[in-house]
């Protein structure tokens, strides 16, 4: 039997620029496999919207894959049964996959994987995935290392795969077909327009974007107005791997990406570095001193979660992103700070529940963006956003307001972004009685903003504080003018949002 070679999908979901694939190509016969894991699709961080996507990406993938000459094979269960299945028939040396910076439940199923391959002999080829460096000890030259691979040329696809069935003796194997998120027994979730899953879309949205889009990018990623539209809309199909990060760099160095744009892509892999040096940070504050800080309040959490704060900007986010799947960044940047400050909620509570209803969702980013608008970090500024302010300044006009928040239509816009001002005559002229059609405020937000604030610099002002806060830094801050000196200068700035990671 000639060699096989065993290449494990995670987050990869793709032919082109596939290192794993590519490589295993070259040692023998090759059986692709994806493990559908119920587990890991019930973990308290995953959603059913979040599955279909991926579910729309392994549909693609499959026919892809077949096209070459062999077809994704498709299992559901615990990976090392599988595994073992699959060794006593075809006796694999090597698995082949990506490195996943993943939940907690990935990292430890990638421990017992790594203990079955010793126990079974099986050599487990792990590749880099985009920028990121297992192992790093010192941020000093991870610039110049993220700068380096993305210069490298996206590896082409294979011309053509074996198909196992062309070996002698080889039993028939049959793909799985994939199961719908009921069937996984996931939560129920609707998403009635979320993107559309695979690496064609992939393509087709890069190329939109690249193509015409792209110069709203600067002045439309602020407002949701207008982001939906302006920003690339890729950062889903990066999650999932349905295209690259290089092949979206290459694109957009050859075809007119800007600067603003670039830096994003480098920043994106910056905060997955740091749950993979420290993976920790999913569940627990970057600076300790912050333990035990907040405190849970499921009344709030579900008013939060369901648009039903009394905030109308805030509400109209929350219901946007419910519908859609999707958010820019700055609106995600405030739905975290109103939980993390005016509710003073935990950000492990509100951050699972963000999760969940990110299609987008990716555990490095994520985690470590709910604790910076947490102000849980100790190194970077404490921002509390003025959910007021937020919707005056992008959406002056209430037009997103009225379309996610019906109750406020008919509202004057004098009292849109504040209806809590109207007098009793003028919320029932309206058809809107506060209380009745619409939530009073759970809190008065300038009193919960200050309230907070004096709290998180009551620790950040106590004694030692600095020395962990430095530690932290030595650990995982970023070293600016080293990536200024890996990029050709550009008079446009990223500005304070350059941590705007949901392209």
């Amino acid at each position: 039997m000639s060699d096989v070679q065993l290449v494990w999908f995670k987050r990869d979901l793709r032919v082109s620029d596939h290192l794993p694939l590519s490589s295993a190509v070259k040692c023998g016969v090759v059986l692709p496999l994806y493990i559908v894991e119920a587990e890991l699709w019930n973990q308290p961080d995953t959603s059913a919207r979040q599955w279909d996507f991926c579910s729309d990406c392994l549909v693609e993938l499959q026919a892809n894959l077949a096209l070459l000459g062999q077809s994704l094979i498709i299992r559901i269960g615990d990976p090392i049964l599988i595994l073992t299945e699959l060794h006593n028939q075809f006796r694999f040396s090597n698995i082949w996959s990506h490195e996943e910076t993943g939940n907690r439940f990935t990292y430890n199923r990638d421990l017992k994987v790594k203990k079955w391959c010793l126990q079974n002999l099986v050599f487990w080829n792990e590749t880099p995935t985009a920028g990121i460096v297992r192992g790093l000890k010192n941020r000093s030259k991870w610039a110049q290392q993220w700068t380096e691979r993305m210069r490298s040329q996206p590896i082409s696809m294979p011309s053509k795969l074996t198909p196992l069935t062309s070996l002698a003796s080889v039993p028939a194997l049959i793909s799985e077909a994939l199961p719908s998120s009921t069937e996984l027994n996931m939560r129920l979730d609707s998403c009635p327009d979320r993107q559309i899953g695979g690496s064609s879309q992939a393509s087709g949205i890069l190329s939109s974007f690249l193509k015409g889009r792209v110069k709203l990018y600067s002045r439309g990623i602020s407002s949701p107005n207008t982001a939906f539209e302006a920003c690339s809309r890729l950062s889903a199909h990066l999650a999932f791997g349905s295209i690259s990060l290089r092949e979206v760099v290459h694109a957009s160095n050859l075809q007119g990406g800007t600067r603003m744009f670039s830096d994003r892509l480098h920043w994106h892999c910056h905060f997955i570095q740091k749950l993979e040096s420290q993976p920790s940070l999913e569940y627990e504050n970057a600076h300790r001193a912050f333990d035990q800080l907040r405190d849970s309040n499921q009344l709030f959490l579900d008013a939060w979660i369901n648009g039903l704060t009394g905030w109308p900007f805030v509400d109209a986010c929350m219901r946007a992103l419910r519908y859609t799947g999707w958010l820019n960044f700055r609106m995600r940047a405030m739905l975290m700070a109103v939980a993390s400050y005016h509710l003073w909620l935990p950000w492990r509570d509100s951050g699972l529940a963000l999760a969940r209803l990110f299609v987008d969702y990716e555990p490095g980013i994520h985690w470590n963006q709910c604790q910076m608008q947490a102000g849980t970090t100790g190194i970077n500024s404490i921002r509390i956003y003025n959910p007021i302010k937020q919707g005056l300044d992008h959406d002056p006009h209430g037009i997103f307001i009225r379309k996610w928040c019906h109750e406020l239509t008919n509202v004057p816009l004098a009292y849109l972004h504040t209806p809590w001002n109207m007098s009793i005559l003028e919320q029932a002229a309206c058809g809107c009685i506060l209380g009745e059609h619409y939530p009073q405020p759970l809190v008065d937000y300038q009193v919960a903003a200050k309230i907070a604030r004096d709290k998180i610099w009551n620790v950040r002002n106590s004694n030692n504080f600095h020395i962990e806060a430095k530690q932290v830094f030595v650990k995982h801050g970023s070293r600016r003018s080293q990536v200024s000196r890996a990029r050709p200068k550009s008079k446009e700035s990223p500005g304070q949002l350059c941590f705007n990671l949901f392209t």
